[in-house]
């Protein structure tokens, strides 16, 4: 996403405009798994391509479009219903939709855990909902030796309003994990992973007005930039996180038979 690969920018319309396009378009994607309302594609060179691009989408009855907007900008709620996420923090903001943050994520065992440093920018469009991120780097937050520092070239969702309290979710990530992983890894994203994440997204969207009804209803900064607290961050702070000058590991070599239990649930 970051043009030239040189310079971290805010993305434009346009930039949403083609991330809609992707999500939309079936032109190029290999369907992977369909099935109870969730489908998941990928595209890449190859299967074992690591650095492939995985869209998934759900049908979320009885989930408005804006509640899960909410849900997927609200980090406190995060802590509630992702069991992936180590931790998640917001670093400071950009412009009034836009800003760093922090996300570090628990690995499918025995992988070594990953962590991000992204831009993140959203775009609400009537009654659909758009938030998309690539990688970047911050001098504060330099890679930690207790997690793999990888790289999102491009991830986001697309929210939309499917008649009456329900919607659509698309979910599009390109991730280099930086590491060699192994054949089952790029298999077991999409025929468990993803489609476990997405039914987790949708239950979450389910229980949140609930939630938020006694957790601070009124605070939402996404919607209302002037709650926003945030210390401002210069895009001059920030530069591109190029995958190349990262550590890069080799876990081809784990055997799938030592994948926790947990992993395994669709």
């Amino acid at each position: 996403m970051s043009r030239g690969g040189e310079m971290v920018y805010i993305p434009d319309d346009s930039d949403f405009s083609s991330f809609r396009d992707q999500c939309e378009s079936l032109e190029g994607w290999h369907c992977r798994y369909n099935k109870a309302g969730v489908t998941v594609w990928s595209q890449g060179q190859e299967e074992s391509c690591t650095v492939q691009k995985i869209k998934t989408r759900i049908s979320c009855k009885d989930v408005p479009a804006e509640t899960l907007y909410d849900v997927l900008h609200d980090t406190r709620y995060r802590r509630k219903w992702d069991s992936n996420m180590i931790e998640t923090y917001d670093i400071g903001r950009l412009t009034v939709n836009a800003d760093v943050g922090y996300y570090s994520w628990k690995c499918p065992s025995p992988l070594k855990n990953r962590d991000f440093v992204t831009l993140r920018s959203w775009l609400p469009l009537g009654n659909d909902y758009m938030i998309i991120n690539y990688s970047v780097k911050h001098p504060k937050y330099p890679p930690r030796k207790d997690f793999v520092r990888a790289v999102s070239l491009q991830t986001g969702y697309l929210i939309k309003a499917n008649g009456d309290g329900a919607c659509i979710l698309y979910y599009l990530t390109q991730v280099d994990p930086r590491g060699s992983l192994p054949k089952w890894v790029v298999n077991r994203v999409s025929q468990f992973v993803a489609p476990k994440a997405m039914k987790k997204i949708y239950k979450a969207g389910l229980k949140y007005p609930e939630w938020k009804r006694r957790h601070d209803p009124g605070y939402k900064p996404w919607v209302y930039p002037e709650q926003n607290t945030l210390p401002s961050v210069s895009l001059a702070e920030l530069s591109v996180q190029h995958a190349d000058s990262l550590e890069n590991i080799d876990e081809t070599g784990l055997p799938e038979e030592h994948l926790s239990t947990s992993d395994h649930e669709a």
